[in-house]
């Protein structure tokens, strides 16, 4: 495979793209210009009528698009069976989707049967993706409604992993669920996508779980592409006033929930020479205030304000300190952050 194809392999690009649904109304979605990198998850963010369902269900042919390309692989969807591109895609939809006559175990079996993979072979899938969205092989038999909401999410999660597409379009999976379900869903996406490493493209409304989940976020009103950045980026540098209202750019404990507490400890320690994320200084012992390396500092300033120590030690898994947290440490990271700001870093 030649280097122009290994670049757009598991990739979407959106090319100038357009959506009128009526020639007499705007269109849903105007001249949007986007790309998901291999391996990447990308949100699409807006108020509801900005497009974002619009655009995800035309990667998959759902919707055609008016004008504009969109590329899936490298290759423009047209070019291909809209069954073979749809098969090579996973689709995650809003309360599961699940299909009620049918198993557990039959509705992850779905894509791959149409697929015609032997019955070992999706035996063995649905006891994997069973164990990898953190349910008992006990369901395989059970209907959806014998579940709780959050179980059948977890079970729309692995439908739609179930023939290991590397292209997984998510649209507002989550947003039916109960705060504590949907909290837990997203640290299951997370954990996955730390280890299988999909190209995502994941539509919400919900400011908290996009900032959580997202690469980078696709902010999006009256179809049109506002902007497309990191979300510390969105966070630190709104392109406009929209922006910055809808995310909350001014809100200073939203800034510090994107900040790990093991970077401070290693751009402070760094040019001392002493740090090691594996832990370098002396095994924690009785320490009152503890936080872990991958904490934010939105949670180290909660746990100083409980605390009359004035710091809080970083200690890794292994029982190491890593160093520790100070309220000097959170304001020297906000004066930082308006200094790159004030400069257009």
């Amino acid at each position: 495979m030649n280097r122009e194809r290994d670049i757009a392999a598991n990739t979407i690009q959106y090319q100038q793209v357009t959506k009128r649904f009526h020639r007499d109304l705007p269109p849903a979605v105007d001249r949007v210009s986007l790309e998901v990198a291999a391996g990447e998850l990308v949100v699409l963010l807006g108020p509801s009528g900005a497009g974002k369902t619009t655009l995800i269900k035309m990667v998959n042919r759902l919707y055609e698009p008016t004008s504009g390309r969109i590329y899936v692989h490298g290759s423009e969807i047209h070019e291909l069976p809209v069954n073979d591109l749809r098969r090579g895609i996973g689709y995650v939809i809003q309360q599961a989707g699940l299909f009620p006559h049918m198993s557990i175990e039959q509705n992850i079996a779905v894509v791959p049967e149409l697929l015609k993979w032997d019955r070992r072979r999706i035996d063995q899938r649905i006891d994997e993706l069973l164990t990898l969205v953190g349910l008992p092989l006990s369901y395989r038999k059970r209907r959806p409604r014998q579940l709780s909401g959050g179980e059948q999410g977890r079970v729309g999660l692995a439908r739609g992993l179930a023939a290991d597409p590397p292209i997984l379009l998510m649209d507002e999976p989550f947003a039916a669920l109960d705060a504590i379900n949907r909290t837990h869903l997203q640290s299951e996406l997370l954990r996955i996508q730390e280890r299988l490493h999909k190209t995502i493209l994941f539509v919400t409304h919900d400011v908290e779980e996009a900032l959580r989940l997202a690469d980078r976020i696709a902010i999006l009103r009256h179809g049109r592409l506002v902007q497309n950045d990191t979300p510390w980026g969105i966070l630190s540098r709104p392109e406009n006033d929209f922006v910055r209202e809808l995310v909350g750019a001014d809100d200073v404990l939203r800034r510090l929930s994107l900040v790990k507490v093991e970077d401070v400890v290693a751009r402070r320690s760094v040019g001392k020479g002493r740090f090691s994320p594996k832990g370098s200084e002396a095994p924690a012992s009785g320490l009152p205030v503890v936080i872990a390396p991958e904490d934010n500092l939105r949670t180290a300033l909660s746990r100083l304000l409980a605390s009359a120590d004035g710091a809080v030690s970083v200690v890794g898994e292994d029982g190491w300190r890593m160093g520790s947290i100070t309220l000097a440490d959170i304001r020297n990271e906000l004066a930082g952050q308006s200094d790159a700001n004030a400069t257009g870093a």
